[in-house]
């Protein structure tokens, strides 16, 4: 069956560096949309970043450009997610989420992804 699993969070000082892997299995990430999506305590889930075979360079949520580096691996069916210059408002729990999707452009709605990873803790603080 379809599934994510998100690993690679930690606890890190403010300008340190983390590198989330989001491993697919059940399917190939040419046929899906993959979405990095975060939630801090009290806060609603936001969306970071995406990636799908159309929009391989990625889309990113202007709180992290420049910042995070999107990419995929298909020889490993993994996502990841760089994340340098961290600060301490990028804690949070960060989610995986894939969606079948082979169109153009970016799909960044959060009810267009149906499959959940169990999520990964951030912690940047000194």
């Amino acid at each position: 069956q379809v599934q994510v699993v998100e690993s690679g969070g930690g606890l890190v000082q403010p300008g340190g560096s983390l590198r989330l892997s989001c491993v697919a299995s059940g399917f190939t990430l040419d046929d899906y949309a993959i979405r990095w999506f975060r939630q801090a305590p009290g806060k609603e889930r936001e969306g970071v970043s995406c990636i799908s075979r159309s929009d391989r360079s990625g889309n990113y949520e202007d709180s992290v450009k420049g910042r995070f580096t999107i990419s995929r691996d298909i020889a490993e069916n993994t996502v990841h997610l760089q994340m340098n210059s961290l600060k301490p408002e990028d804690t949070a729990v960060y989610y995986c989420a894939a969606a079948g999707y082979t169109g153009s452009g970016h799909l960044t709605a959060r009810d267009k992804y149906n499959y959940w990873g169990q999520g990964t803790q951030v912690t940047v603080s000194s």
